[in-house]
């Protein structure tokens, strides 16, 4: 008899286990980046919202096309403390280069990041002052990225680093 109750117990046990296991998102890499999109407008917009959270806009720049770019979207999506830190610091916007459309309107206006090669990174103010142009060849380890790095670009570029009360005693 206790056998018989002890199936359905079981059966119950993997039902939820797997459940918990599908919770995870699975992450859309073939569409990171939007080769139709408006992106003077969309990036005024990210520069609206950074303004209004008190955050930076994070511009990753580059296009479905690249491996490296799709690399770091994973890379930093599925690492919790990164994605935390990205999310409570920066308005992200992933700004489209591909044959189909390069902006190059816009990379011009950011200072050409794309010598640096794909994906660049660029940290802007709220108001869109141009912080910082990251080559993310050198956040790179092996075949991934390296997360130390990456989280002390995060942090040192971040509002709160840039913030000069911060700094007035030193």
């Amino acid at each position: 008899m206790q056998k018989y109750l002890l199936l359905p117990i079981v059966i119950m046990m993997c039902a939820i286990g797997k459940a918990h296991a599908q919770e995870k998102p699975v992450l859309d890499l073939q569409h990171i980046y939007d080769p139709g999109a408006d992106a003077a407008a969309d990036l005024q917009k990210a520069e609206q919202q950074a303004a209004a959270t008190n955050k930076h806009v994070l511009v990753q720049i580059g296009g479905n096309w690249c491996i490296w770019c799709k690399r770091f979207y994973k890379f930093v999506r599925e690492d919790s403390t990164l994605n935390a830190l990205q999310e409570k610091n920066y308005v992200v916007y992933h700004l489209n280069y591909s044959k189909e459309n390069k902006n190059l309107p816009l990379l011009k206006q950011l200072g050409y990041p794309q010598r640096f090669g794909f994906p660049v990174l660029v940290i802007l103010d709220a108001k869109g002052n141009r912080l910082l142009t990251q080559n993310s060849g050198l956040l790179e380890s092996a075949d991934t990225y390296d997360k130390d790095k990456v989280a002390d670009m995060l942090k040192q570029w971040s509002p709160d680093a840039l913030n000069p009360a911060h700094y007035t005693n030193q």
